[in-house]
């Protein structure tokens, strides 16, 4: 009866995605909107279809002469433009959403064909999701994400199950190195899995150590073509070296809040994943192999080392800890354990017959409608973004050259360029170490922060509310409020060019927010 096909029926990996889907197209915080540089990978994108050119130099700042710059997310920024073209932000966040949930359902899939414990598997990845979250948002690094689930898998089933489909892989890197920096990890995985063979050919006995030989073979055959094809770019095989070069850059390392350590202080699932982990591998009595090992140590430095890496961490770990826990529990034999390992069956069985994928495809189809008849609508928060205050500069039309928080610049590059051209933005990789500390003395209050404004021309400022610099600019005499609400102040220097704003908005005050009264 259980394993009779039930087409009404979800999948367990069914709910994964619909879930993670309808999570993220129904909440009421705007979740893959809090990060504004959304918006200069959608101009990006749309300046590449117009001009049919992937730009090789700084098209959003008015630093002169232009800063090069490897748009190494070309493909990415493409897919985003044409997406907000036909179904502006809300068709952004769907589409995310989307992205996502159909990466979790790979990886319970994944999970699924290591034949481990129905409830143990569905337990760990809902923790790897969970963990995963703290970097879900609208940007080109999901595509990573989502490849990195599917590159992980074949290697994995090549590996351990003897299912050789590494041949897709090259095809994927063409994709992947076009779409997304983390491009690197492919090679990163690829590298993993041929010392670990390597290993095994030395050391395994004689009949697996053939077999790790042959796998040496084809993995380092896969890896030249894949190499190869990763050369398929707009910058050749400059682009190899990005990704290096970023992560090598200690000042962007420790500047740029994603690259920074986790903190251990909140509640995180992260912090659950990784004892679990710890947990499992103290008390297990089957040793990792050479290639978990090395997977294990190489992730979890990477993810304690960036909370931008957790999502690898948590994709990875998954199947290691499936493989650690299945013959602990296979040992058990007890009431309890019995209990639990008979319904884990029944439910194996249930989820089996589930056939169509009926609920994703009603929750997507469902979530469409409702976006075509404007019921769902998505936008940057005006409570967080400086909406307002940007909709005054398309007003006034401010000239000369701004120093501008560098949330804010990413927001302007999306709704105000090319009216206006920024200072700074979400490109840290691009701006490097010179224009980073300069952005860094101003922002923060540093010595010498007024020399850095007058070398740069910096004739008016748009910051935070309840940002220092705001602060310390409302007590000194040659600059001028003209805009204050909740979120963002702009101030403009007591230079003739600047009178006449002045004389309009001669007594601004400055809007009390929560964060200015603390501060």
């Amino acid at each position: 009866m259980n394993g009779k096909p039930r087409f009404w029926l979800p999948s367990l990996a069914d709910l994964f995605f619909s879930c993670a889907f309808l999570r993220l197209t129904f909440s009421s915080d705007t979740w893959l909107l809090s990060d504004a540089d959304t918006g200069y990978h959608i101009r990006t994108g749309e300046y590449i279809l117009h001009n049919f050119t992937v730009p090789k130099h700084d098209i959003f700042s008015y630093i002169t002469p232009p800063l090069p710059w490897v748009a190494h997310e070309w493909l990415s920024e493409v897919i985003m433009a044409l997406v907000h073209k036909f179904s502006g932000l809300t068709g952004i966040v769907i589409f995310f959403s989307f992205l996502i949930g159909l990466t979790y359902f790979v990886l319970f899939r994944f999970a699924q064909s290591l034949k481990c414990d129905f409830f143990i598997t569905a337990l760990i990845v809902l923790l790897a999701t969970a963990s995963s979250s703290i970097h879900w948002l609208a940007r080109p690094h999901i595509f990573s994400l989502f490849l990195t689930v599917i590159w992980y898998a074949i290697l994995d089933r090549y590996q351990y199950q003897g299912k050789d489909r590494v041949y897709l892989l090259p095809f994927l890197m063409l994709l992947w190195v076009n779409l997304h920096g983390a491009f690197v990890t492919g090679f990163v995985l690829l590298g993993i899995y041929l010392i670990g063979n390597i290993c095994d050919a030395l050391f395994a006995a004689e009949a697996q150590s053939e077999m790790a030989k042959e796998r040496c073979k084809k993995i380092a055959i896969v890896t030249i073509v894949c190499l190869f094809a990763s050369l398929f770019n707009p910058r050749g095989y400059a682009i190899l070296l990005f990704p290096f070069k970023m992560v090598s850059n200690q000042f962007i390392m420790e500047n740029v809040t994603e690259f920074l350590s986790p903190n251990f202080h909140a509640a995180v699932p992260f912090l659950y994943l990784l004892l679990l982990m710890i947990a499992v591998i103290a008390v297990s009595r089957m040793s990792l192999r050479a290639t978990e090992l090395i997977l294990v140590l190489l992730f979890t430095y990477m993810s304690l080392y960036s909370a931008r890496y957790i999502p690898l961490f948590a994709i990875v770990v998954t199947p290691i800890l499936l493989r650690q826990i299945q013959p602990r529990l296979e040992n058990l034999n007890n009431r309890v354990a019995n209990f639990f390992r008979y319904r884990s069956k029944n439910l194996e069985l249930t989820d089996a017959s589930a056939r169509g994928h009926l609920w994703p495809i009603i929750s997507v189809l469902g979530v469409s409608a409702l976006a075509l008849n404007g019921k769902i609508a998505f936008k940057f928060d005006e409570t967080i973004k400086p909406v307002a205050a940007v909709e005054f500069l398309k007003k006034e039309k401010i000239k000369g050259n701004m120093f501008n928080d560098d949330e804010f610049g990413d927001y302007l590059i999306y709704a105000a360029w090319p009216q206006y051209k920024v200072f700074f933005d979400g490109r840290s990789d691009m701006y490097g170490e010179t224009w980073g500390k300069q952005y860094l003395k101003i922002a923060n209050l540093q010595p010498g922060w007024e020399r850095t404004l007058d070398k740069n021309n910096m004739t008016w400022v748009f910051s935070g509310a309840s940002a220092p610099l705001s602060a310390i600019l409302l007590e000194k005499k040659d600059w001028h409020l003209v805009y204050a609400d909740k979120v963002a102040d702009i101030f403009v220097k007591k230079i003739p060019e600047n009178h006449s704003l002045i004389d309009k908005y001669p007594e601004v005050k400055p809007v009390e927010s929560n964060e200015r009264a603390m501060n």
